[in-house]
């Protein structure tokens, strides 16, 4: 094994363990050894053809078919190459939380299917795996075990202590820190930063780190092309702290991506860190030695103030800001995921007046808003539930017409796509699904108002039929990821110049210096449509527009219709 590493790693178990750090060191060798040859290699790294699609395993159903050969047959047949990464949510048995109360991570619901049905998936697509690592649920053998004395599990759980001050612990919950549950000597109250069912695993004892560091490497045996590390910011827990964002969780992410640097070297970091974008940052860690990838976050709220304001200029300067810490690293950039909007990404970035309106606007949208608890005992805004759909168009706008909801939609999806990083596509952004109202009144869960469960065959009836909004939606996207992949400018490592075209129109330069490929990429957020001036030194002459190759291109000015994407490609 690499000598150097095997020292960073010493050094970062140091950092969390102390003088246990070279016992510990030998016992992860052990760990790694056992999981040699094991882990089968897959492709690694990433270029201008990648792209997520995130999605649950029963996000959608056919009877009679697990949910995992469902979303398979549903990707061959629809999506094909058009996607390379597929984030399946959490596919653990569960219970509670849409997957993410895990009670057991070495197993696949059987309600999803099983190992073999997530093999199959990744014959074609490189798969991306949830490392619930922060908490599990109230019934996994970790808990269980701890509340019953199991010297197997003693201390894998934190029970409250009247010397642990935790007056300035910040969490993204409203509900009580501590629950009660029953154990052998009585009442045993435990942390719980999300919910009753959901525990926090208590990572000062390093049997638990052992322990997840066994269950990662088994993702990467299963198949396991990325892991995301969920809720990371909140696993370690220091009296007189937030208890967020600790340099031992740093530590940790460190240990992690060592261990894979050693035993899988293909396997990639994501973190998910919804929190203000300065602080997201440091989920990179120093010289890119932590996450490789990690969530754009940012970019819902402000394409989304930018399309209601018809103001692209806080997009503008905080894109221009955007710049990886290292080769190896690169931003996931997305619009809208199975949770919602998050609104710290956009605290600094947006004023307080200009959130408000964004939370305004979500509940006229029919949405909701979800609130998380603050140290001096207040709450703010943390995340808006509703679809980017109808984030983007009122469905309660009669005068709104479907060719204006499209292109309104199809241009907040454009700018990910044309950004430095990877785009991401949830699922119901990619089939155009609107508010699950229902959904979410019959389950008390703001969130599900975005996880609609589908029967395919409705679906496909519904892509089959090519004035329908889900036609329209899927087509659309369809093409401009295909136009991306058709580009080297848009690898992730391109340059990513951002230019300030006018308060309408969000542009970015990308320019790969390997090909020389070049991508001016034009998005107007207003309703209006406008006349851009191309930078003098760019050679529109020469180029050509990928998504309308008949568009006229005469200088000095380029034309973008309302709510319009011109990608004008200049190859090498």
């Amino acid at each position: 094994m690499d000598p150097e590493k095997l020292a960073k790693l010493e050094s970062n178990l140091g950092l969390l363990y102390g003088a246990e750090a070279p016992g510990l060191l030998a016992r992860t060798r052990a760990l790694l050894e056992r999981w040699a040859g094991r882990i089968p290699p897959r492709p690694a790294g990433w270029s201008e053809r990648d792209t997520f699609l995130i999605t649950y395993g029963d996000s959608l159903q056919a009877d009679g078919e697990p949910g995992l050969a469902t979303l398979r047959r549903f990707l061959r047949a629809r999506a094909g190459d058009r996607f390379s990464l597929v984030h399946v949510l959490p596919f653990y048995p569960s219970t509670g939380d849409d997957g993410f109360s895990v009670a057991d991570f070495r197993a696949v619901d059987g309600a999803l299917g099983d190992w073999q049905d997530l093999a199959k998936l990744g014959e074609h697509y490189r798969t991306v795996f949830d490392g619930v690592v922060n908490h599990v649920s109230k019934s996994s053998e970790y808990v269980r075990g701890h509340l019953r004395g199991d010297p197997r599990y003693a201390g894998f759980c934190i029970e409250e202590d009247e010397a642990f001050d935790d007056s300035q612990v910040t969490r993204p919950r409203t509900s009580p820190l501590f629950h009660a549950y029953p154990g052998k000597g009585g009442e045993v109250r435990l942390w719980t930063t999300f919910s009753e069912d959901q525990v926090d695993l208590n990572f000062s004892n390093p049997e638990v780190l052992l322990e997840l560091l066994d269950v990662l490497l088994f993702y990467a045996a299963r198949g396991a092309s990325m892991i995301r590390l969920d809720a990371i910011p909140y696993m370690w827990k220091e009296s007189g702290t937030t208890c967020v964002h600790r340099p031992q969780t740093h530590a940790f992410i460190r240990i992690v991506r060592l261990v894979f640097d050693l035993a899988a070297p293909h396997v990639i970091l994501l973190s998910e860190t919804n929190v203000p974008h300065a602080e997201n940052l440091t989920y990179f860690g120093e010289r890119g030695d932590e996450a490789q990838i990690i969530y754009n976050f940012t970019l819902a709220p402000l394409i989304l103030y930018g399309l209601h304001s018809g103001d692209a200029g806080p997009l503008t300067r905080w894109a221009a800001t955007l710049e990886p810490p290292a080769e190896r690293c690169t931003f996931l950039n997305i619009t809208s995921t199975h949770d919602g909007i998050g609104m710290r990404p956009a605290e600094g970035i947006l004023s307080p007046e200009q959130q408000q309106a964004l939370t305004d606007l979500a509940v006229a949208h029919g949405g909701a808003v979800s609130y998380r608890s603050k140290p001096d005992g207040t709450r703010s805004p943390y995340e808006l539930n509703i679809t980017y759909f109808d984030a983007v168009n009122d469905p309660g706008d009669a005068a709104l017409d479907v060719e204006t909801k499209m292109r309104r939609f199809l241009v907040s999806q454009a700018i990910p796509m044309a950004l430095v990083g990877i785009p991401a596509i949830y699922i119901h952004c990619l089939l155009g699904s609107q508010n699950d109202v229902g959904g979410a009144r019959a389950s008390g869960i703001k969130r599900r108002i975005n996880r609609a469960k589908l029967q395919l065959a409705e679906v496909e009836t519904e892509l089959e039929a090519p004035a329908s909004l889900r036609a329209r939606v899927f087509d659309g996207l369809t093409r401009l990821l295909e136009a991306r992949q058709s580009d080297s400018a848009f690898h992730p490592a391109s340059d990513n110049d951002v230019l300030d075209l006018g308060r309408h129109i969000f542009a970015v330069l990308r320019h790969n210096r390997e090909t020389g490929a070049r991508v001016l990429a034009l998005h107007n957020l207003s309703g209006d449509d406008c006349a851009c001036a191309v930078p003098a030194d760019f050679p529109i002459g020469e180029a050509r527009d990928l998504l309308d190759p008949a568009a006229d291109l005469r200088p000095p000015h380029v034309v973008l219709p309302a709510y319009g994407v011109r990608w004008l490609a200049v190859p090498g």
